[in-house]
């Protein structure tokens, strides 16, 4: 079955056709005047944040965390001694005790069946007291910068204060 449009209703769907197209063209349009919108508003914020909030951020982490950064320094030297100190006095010497049980009870029993023994070699020390106190400086410096964000975008008066006063009008 063939479909026959008649000359007017042919007509009718070409100006459609056309009508259809400039409004497609007409959204690509605005569509590329909206990326070029969005590309040119992230330049500013982009500019923004380099001029205004980094600074200010180092500014108050300036003033509000790196005075204590060398306060809080004997502090977390204090805590990873004891720290060290219970691991090594506490926890070691009960797990070092299970595992050496559990092994002593391997060998008892591989040596009952005649299979070979295990031999456990003591690891090598390794001490690095650096990596628990760059942990804690990084937590600490994230912190101050939390902090000096916060601060910064926190409602602050004095940062909407105008520049000039405003002047009086002359009479």
């Amino acid at each position: 079955m063939a479909v026959r449009l008649s000359k007017k209703r042919k007509k009718e769907l070409r100006k459609l056709q056309g009508t259809a197209n400039r409004v497609l063209e007409a959204q690509r349009l605005v569509a590329a005047d909206a990326a070029d919108l969005a590309r040119a508003a992230g330049r500013q914020l982009s500019a923004v944040n380099s001029e205004v909030l980094v600074p200010e951020a180092r500014k108050k982490y300036g003033r509000y965390v790196e005075p204590y950064v060398e306060k809080a320094q004997p502090y977390v030297e204090d805590g990873y001694v004891r720290g060290k100190r219970f691991f090594n006095k506490s926890v070691l010497p009960a797990a070092g005790s299970a595992v050496g049980r559990a092994l002593g009870a391997y060998d008892a029993t591989a040596a009952k069946l005649g299979k070979k023994q295990i031999i456990v070699e003591p690891p090598k020390k390794k001490s690095s007291a650096g990596a628990v106190i760059a942990a804690v400086l990084g937590i600490a410096a994230a912190v101050g910068i939390f902090v000096a964000a916060w601060k910064t975008l926190s409602a602050d008066d004095e940062l909407w204060v105008a520049d000039d006063p405003a002047a009086a009008p002359d009479a």
